[in-house]
């Protein structure tokens, strides 16, 4: 999935009048590639996540995913576009209390009619999980719920992975076995890595660091 930014910009009205959050990012990104995004708290790494998750639209620019413009598309046009080719990785889990580990694993990869049973057991096993599978989400720990949720993303196999510091609330190693098997996927399927994180170690393993000052690519 080739992925080409152009001139992104997005700004908020909020009491003190306009915020100008990104200002005329221009971004490219290959099938395989993991790029890390780096910068200060409110220097608008989150806020293009959002954007290029199809969660948000620019004020301008475009977001070219696969030869098309994903801020032209309506509503359910952008839902779809999640749904079948993007996986997301944020702070908030959002696993399901009523499905057991099993099942939460296995829903975004429902949805996007990729459901392979043999491919999700191996998604828990090496996210540590696999003797998990039975539990719900209120009995695992806040880091066993967080690898449960990227084990839900990796699922479905998306031809694009946004991660918004995916490793945070994970130990080192578990951090390590985390970020080694969602480079292992991008690596072999040709899917897109684009991760936020603060953490100089974890950009470094990356292909390439793309950092923000201010709303724009220092």
């Amino acid at each position: 999935m080739v992925i080409a930014l152009r001139n992104l910009c997005k700004s908020y009205e909020t009491a003190e009048g306009r915020l100008d959050v990104l200002r005329g990012i221009d971004l490219d990104l290959g099938a395989g590639d993991s790029v890390a995004l780096t910068g200060e708290s409110g220097s608008g790494k989150s806020t293009l996540l959002h954007l290029v998750a199809g969660l948000d639209r620019p004020d301008a620019g475009e977001i070219m995913i696969g030869g098309r413009d994903i801020s032209k598309l309506d509503d359910s046009g952008r839902a779809a576009y999640r749904r079948t080719e993007v996986g997301l990785v944020f702070q908030q889990f959002n696993l399901i209390p009523s499905l057991d580990v099993a099942a939460n694993i296995a829903f975004h990869a429902k949805l996007a009619g990729r459901h392979d049973p043999t491919w999700e057991n191996e998604l828990a096993e090496r996210l540590g999980v696999g003797t998990l599978l039975t539990r719900y989400p209120e009995q695992l720990s806040t880091g066993q719920q967080q690898r449960v949720a990227i084990g839900r993303t990796l699922a479905a196999r998306p031809g694009l992975v946004l991660a918004d510091e995916p490793t945070g609330n994970l130990d080192e190693a578990n951090g390590d076995a985390v970020l080694d098997l969602m480079l292992s996927l991008a690596k072999g399927t040709g899917s897109t890595l684009l991760m936020v994180t603060h953490s100089q170690k974890l950009a470094d393993r990356l292909d390439r660091q793309v950092h923000l000052r201010s709303g724009k690519i220092a």
